[in-house]
């Protein structure tokens, strides 16, 4: 915990300056939108290298830098089996999902939402998905977002009570309020302005300054204690076993082990990731973003791994004062502040800012988009002018906010409680129905929707149950599976134009990756590309409008869309 002097005061502009950064980010966004589908997906021009760290730093939230330290320091390396679980996820989601899913939201009437896409790939009972889906979106990322601002709260009340409440008479509550609703106030301020372009730059700078604290406080240990083997040592004499990854003890048992390894499910269902893949200039770009945000992903949880263990005899002696000794979220908070001269430990701070304000607004975006296209939008016969919808969606941002800060006054929960249960919801409830959509032609929306509402009540229920000891992602991912399964396979029936169509979209995902070679599908591709208009007529579902975005350029960022090459 910061003292008030000088040091806070250094401390304080570094964190200004972070603060500045972001709504000059936000600003420069908002001159790039011009309508509500750049303000929701931005005119799907993401470069790779942008897309990867934005994913990654949405993703990855305070969880990264409070909760994991925490559940590390705590409980020792086994707790790192959720990091595996989710690099592991993370890997799989960007090799098997993001180049379809590009591919397939743009080929079926250019869909800027997830439910959006849902309704239009699957055409019976798409209507009623995607207002299920919209709802699903609009209660779990509503308690997500609240997560974010708790953490942001919990941030200031760790880091800076002791000065404010020196110098002011603030006591915990107050400070945590203060922070709150400042940090809060500011992630608005600029997702308000920039939208989704805002929430995805930012998040770039985010993740960049994420990954450079999480792995310079190790490497500072490391110089400070001059020898490797010696700190390790230290760290299992005061926490026996805390280098044992395997100890299953201490965990939980094989079910808490299989638990925490299960949160890599919940990839295939995160509408705020899911949106980046969308967002693409090309499913071509899905390759390259793929080994930087894993590689990414990979190094800044090391970095989190080692900080938390390194932290434990620094703790013991006293070289590191622990804040909150209940569950330790504040450890990675602590090392900063004990270790860093002032300006570097604000900067090292803004990390811990920048993950969880890079969350906050890349689920404020995602939750307005659901609220304004899917389930507002939606009842609509006449469209709406294109400032006036961009406008309703920086209305609907403004809207989920206050009610996520209201709920975020009093926390109940710890960060990880509350971001587990909204992870586990959206893997549920998404996770097997994106899979399907994307790999099995028969998936009904009848079957889409009966899995989802399946999902996601498991997921609210299961805590309830005998059985509470299993991640509930684990049941809820399975039970909606099969629902969709069953039922699809109920509902379903043959259609050549439907089918056709699927198949299209396949073929053309497939083009230009580097696991298909060429020859083997231009063929079938140019096939597709030809007949791509003629089959979406045929069906009754033509493309709405221009399939490149509004603003007249091609899906691809400057490259012809697949169906205008055949031209």
């Amino acid at each position: 915990m910061v003292d008030f002097g000088s040091g806070f005061w250094w401390m304080m502009a570094a964190i200004g300056l972070y603060f500045v950064a972001m709504l000059a980010v936000g600003v420069w966004a908002s001159t790039r939108t011009r309508d509500k589908d750049d303000y929701m997906i931005g005119g799907r021009d993401l470069p790779p290298t942008v897309a990867a760290l934005s994913a990654g730093a949405s993703d990855m939230s305070g969880w990264l830098l409070m909760g994991l330290p925490g559940a590390l320091y705590m409980g020792g390396m086994v707790q790192a089996w959720i990091a595996i679980g989710l690099t592991i996820g993370a890997w799989i989601n960007w090799k098997v999902v993001a180049p379809r899913l590009r591919m397939f939201t743009e080929k079926y009437n250019n869909a800027i939402t997830l439910p959006s896409f849902l309704g239009n790939r699957l055409v019976r009972g798409g209507r009623m998905l995607r207002i299920v889906a919209g709802l699903v979106i609009l209660v779990f990322f509503t308690f997500y977002i609240s997560s974010g601002m708790v953490a942001g709260g919990n941030f200031t009340s760790s880091a800076f009570g002791g000065a404010l409440s020196e110098s002011f008479g603030w006591g915990h509550e107050e400070t945590y309020v203060v922070g709150m609703l400042v940090i809060a106030g500011v992630t608005i301020a600029y997702t308000l302005i920039g939208g989704f372009l805002g929430a995805s730059y930012t998040d770039f700078f985010q993740g960049t300054l994420m990954f450079l604290a999480l792995l310079l406080v190790p490497i500072v240990v490391l110089f400070m204690v001059g020898d490797p083997g010696h700190i390790i040592q230290r760290v299992d004499e005061v926490h026996p076993g805390a280098w044992n990854l395997f100890d299953v003890g201490a965990a939980g048992g094989v079910i808490g082990v299989i638990s925490l390894a299960a949160w890599g499910l919940g990839y295939f269902g995160q509408p705020h990731i899911l949106v980046r893949f969308m967002a693409l200039r090309s499913h071509e770009d899905a390759v390259a973003g793929r080994r930087i945000g894993v590689a990414w992903m990979a190094l800044c949880v090391l970095g989190a791994i080692l900080t938390a263990l390194f932290a434990i005899p620094l703790v013991d002696r006293g070289r590191i004062a622990l804040t909150n000794s209940e569950t330790a979220e504040t450890v990675f908070l602590d090392a900063a502040i004990g270790l860093f001269p002032a300006f570097l430990a604000g900067l090292v701070l803004a990390a811990v800012l920048a993950a969880i304000m890079s969350t906050i607004s890349s689920q404020l975006v995602v939750t307005t988009s659901a609220m304004v296209e899917d389930l507002a939008l939606l009842f609509r016969r006449k469209p709406l002018a294109a400032k006036t919808a961009l406008w309703i969606s920086r209305a609907g941002v403004l809207i989920v906010a206050v009610v996520a800060a209201v709920m975020a006054l009093d926390p109940a929960e710890s960060i990880l409680a509350l971001v587990g249960f909204a992870w586990a919801g959206f893997g549920a409830a998404f996770g097997p129905i994106v899979l399907l959509s994307l790999y099995w032609r028969k998936l009904t929306g009848i079957g889409a929707t009966a899995a989802m509402a399946t999902g996601a009540i498991v997921v609210i229920l299961w805590p309830r149950t005998p059985w509470a000891d299993i991640y509930e992602i684990i049941p809820g991912f399975i039970a909606a599976t099969l629902v969709a399964v069953v039922v699809s396979l109920i509902t379903y029936t043959p259609d050549a134009g439907v089918e056709q169509r699927f198949d299209e979209a396949v073929a053309l995902s497939h083009r230009g990756l580097p696991t298909q070679p060429e020859a083997d599908d231009a063929a079938p591709a140019t096939a597709a590309a030809a007949h791509s208009g003629e089959t979406g007529q045929a069906q009754g579902n033509p493309p709405q409008g221009n399939p490149a975005g509004s603003n007249g350029a091609s899906p691809a960022g400057g490259r012809k869309a697949p169906w205008e090459s055949s031209s």
